[in-house]
């Protein structure tokens, strides 16, 4: 049976690093409640030999069976590639490095359909930089990289001009920008971050429009825009009678809009898929930081839960998508997060920001 590229090429992923410029370990930095380096582990977890660089030992070996250390103490990220090289299984390894965290398993395997034996490097090319910590190395590229380690000649780009080197252009792939994109500063973490979106979720008079309203005034006393999309479960939407718009839809029009000076809104006869209207809020001129859905119990988004006595006892979204739950009558053996009275908006705001990484002192 033919090997599949999980078996034919090594992951390595480098942490190394004195995240100086973030004033943090970038590895323990959390997108959507995920460290930088559990996102890209569980991202590659296919691929059979998975490798991860460090500095020392004691600090990221929970993360993969193998973790190999720096010998050469302050020269960057050669010497991480030198490690990685030296101990990985296969002839050819893909390198990121910890600061690109949306990084997939599919562009790994889109990079492998370029290995020939006419290079030894293959390294991916955006339309601003090339990406020498999101390439593709082979094992012949080691005596020259120990060779420049010897000379003291650190910079990546050198080993370009040594090996045989294939630069593969994003322009012509299906991949944007974002995927190659190195998260090294503290402003660069926050635009990373948001928005942030999550569901305040439960049964009809729970209480989440009440919730949602508090929340919204602490993210605004931080100085934060907010977003609210709210799901109609009744389908009571409707443009008034007598308006333009009523009169336009009436004669048949499929969608019709209207504009002032201040706002505008839009009205559809169909059922407009939901992550399109969170794409125009995050496309819009108002750009919200934080945008929050009322309902969606069943979305893929986190979630708070409010769950009230008198309307239904019981949890009923998905453990796995929790961020924690409201309630007057669950106990913390009831479910499997955090749990807050329903006056307690510090404490929901705290987990919240948590949950995030808001929190992080960066």
């Amino acid at each position: 049976m033919q090997e599949s590229i999980f078996d034919k090429l090594s992951i390595g992923i480098l942490t190394g690093g004195k995240s100086s410029r973030m004033g943090k370990d970038k590895a323990l930095l959390k997108i959507n409640n995920e460290t930088y380096i559990k996102r890209l582990t569980e991202e590659m977890g296919d691929f059979k030999d998975l490798l991860v660089s460090a500095s020392k030992k004691g600090l990221y070996e929970s993360f993969s069976k193998v973790t190999v250390y720096d010998e050469h103490d302050s020269i960057g990220p050669i010497e991480g590639i030198r490690q990685v090289l030296k101990s990985a299984k296969n002839e050819y390894v893909f390198i990121c490095a910890i600061d690109m965290p949306f990084i997939t398993k599919e562009l790994v395997s889109y990079m492998s359909e370029f290995i020939s034996s006419d290079y030894d490097c293959y390294v991916i090319a955006d339309e601003d930089h090339l990406q020498p910590l999101c390439a593709i190395y082979s094992k012949k590229c080691l005596p020259v990289i120990e060779k420049l380690i010897t000379e003291k000649s650190y910079r990546l780009f050198n080993i370009f001009k040594s090996v045989r080197t294939k630069f593969i252009s994003l322009k012509f792939s299906c991949f944007d920008k974002k995927t190659v994109k190195n998260i090294n500063t503290k402003d660069e973490y926050m635009k990373a971050v948001f928005p942030i979106v999550f569901c305040v979720s439960g049964y009809k008079n729970t209480g989440k429009t009440g919730l949602i309203e508090k929340i919204i005034n602490e993210y605004i006393s931080r100085g934060m825009t907010v977003g609210v999309l709210k799901h109609d479960g009744h389908d009571t939407i409707e443009d008034a009678v007598g308006t333009d718009t009523y009169r336009f839809a009436s004669a048949g029009a499929c969608i019709t809009a209207v504009t002032s000076d201040t706002r505008y809104a839009v009205f559809s006869a169909s059922h407009d898929d939901y992550e399109a209207l969170i794409d125009m809020m995050k496309l819009s001129k108002a750009s919200p930081q934080v945008i929050i859905l009322e309902g969606f119990k069943n979305s893929d988004y986190p979630k708070i839960e409010i769950v009230r006595k008198e309307i239904y006892e019981k949890s009923v979204c998905d453990s796995s998508k929790l961020i924690c739950v409201v309630t007057d009558c669950l106990s913390p053996d009831d479910v499997e997060c955090p749990i807050f009275g329903t006056g307690d908006i510090e404490g929901i705001f705290s987990c919240l920001e948590d949950y995030f990484g808001l929190q992080e002192e960066i």
